[in-house]
């Protein structure tokens, strides 16, 4: 059995391209020519130049010494925040904008919760100098102020999201009515593994170079490209897709996903898809989604801006239905003291998204000669005003 997505657009039972007929012509002509277009020469050229000169890769695995000492385990990060905007994301706008050049469109939209896959997006349209409009929740524009004047400066157009909870869903429904209105022009680069096919295995395959890189480095710090478990946070699931991508279908490889339980997952605030989802439709894919006993789609809450999203990527699915991966839902207290941890101990600061991984240690152990790999998705510049509410800094 594979976890990869099928020439269906599946995964297991998740996936597919559920979406209104105005935008089939879109996802169709994606749908056709994805693959093509990124495995030819001239891309795949174009895709490394940019992530060596321009984003900064590869990203370091460090070696966390005082958090191996701590938790008795050989812990290793992946410094995604080191890339340039700041997390993970702007490997998966590059090569959106790549793709979108070859498809001959002139203007690029995208929605954004935490804000970096927003500033990634802004920042790709400025390099190459295509218009880009930035759809984000009213709520995440109070509590992203930075990335959103980001945002502004590299010339992007931050419009609010103001129905529903005004977060990263609302700002993702936008962004759908906006691509059925300009269909012919216009190419939607979504920000995580979510979405109609073929942007699952779009986005996962621009983000599969955080495992390949992985896989190089671990052979020169342990003599081996396998760790034991790779652990990363999960919204929508783009980081996290980006680290399993390349041990998908290696069983030594245990795979950890981390979900934002918010006040407790049975607290009616929370963002635990796998605990509380069942199957059903969002934005075009078949997938866990959070829904009361009728269908409508339940509010999802978080802390973090980028975990509250009330569904998971169908990648995600399949490796919780299939148990393939071990699924783990943290509280913000919990993310929220394992982030200031981890700072106090490493000089590193993370994302809050990021900070939920981290606090995986009062539920799960290891045994001391694991090498646990982290995904360091983001860095916690964007959460300070948060992190000083919270600890009253």
């Amino acid at each position: 059995m594979s976890y990869n997505v099928d020439e269906k657009g599946y995964y297991g039972q998740f996936g597919g391209a559920f979406i209104p007929e105005m935008l089939y012509p879109n996802t169709d002509e994606l749908r056709r020519q994805y693959i093509e277009i990124m495995e030819a020469p001239d891309f795949q050229e174009e895709f490394r130049q940019l992530l060596r000169d321009y984003v900064g890769r590869p990203t370091p695995l460090y070696f966390a010494k005082r958090l191996s000492d701590t938790f008795n385990t050989k812990i290793y990060l992946k410094r995604e925040d080191l890339c340039h905007t700041g997390a993970h994301k702007v490997n998966n706008t590059i090569g959106q904008i790549l793709l979108a050049k070859r498809l001959g469109k002139n203007r690029i939209i995208a929605e954004t919760g935490a804000g970096q896959h927003g500033v990634a997006t802004a920042t790709v349209c400025a390099l190459m100098g295509i218009e880009c409009v930035v759809y984000m929740g009213e709520v995440d524009i109070a509590r992203q102020a930075p990335n959103v004047a980001r945002m502004k400066m590299l010339g992007a157009t931050v419009k609010p999201a103001t129905s529903g909870s005004r977060t990263l869903k609302d700002a993702t429904n936008e962004a759908i009515r906006d691509w059925i209105n300009n269909p012919v022009n216009t190419h939607y680069i979504i920000g995580s593994v979510v979405g109609p096919h073929p942007y699952p295995d779009m986005v996962a395959r621009f983000q599969s170079v955080i495992s390949e890189e992985v896989q190089q480095q671990l052979i020169e710090k342990e003599g081996t490209p396998n760790p034991d478990y790779v652990v990363a946070c999960v919204g929508g699931g783009s980081n996290a897709a980006g680290l399993y991508y390349h041990y998908l279908d290696n069983p030594e490889v245990g795979i950890i996903a981390v979900e934002a339980a918010g006040k407790g997952i049975h607290t009616g605030e929370s963002a635990a898809t796998s605990a509380l989802g069942k199957v059903g439709i969002i934005h075009g894919s078949k997938t866990l989604l959070m829904q009361t006993g009728d269908g409508q789609i339940t509010e999802p809450y978080s802390i973090s801006a980028g975990l509250d999203y009330p569904g998971v990527g169908p990648m995600h699915a399949n490796l919780y239905t299939s148990g393939r991966g071990e699924f783990i839902s943290i509280t913000d207290k919990e993310a929220m003291e394992a982030g200031l941890l981890v700072s106090k101990l490493e000089g590193i600061i993370p994302a809050i998204e990021t900070s939920h991984a981290f606090a995986i240690f009062d539920h799960r152990s290891f045994k001391p000669e694991d090498i646990v790999v982290f995904n360091l998705s983001g860095r916690g510049d964007k959460d300070l005003q948060t992190y000083i509410d919270y600890f009253k800094l």
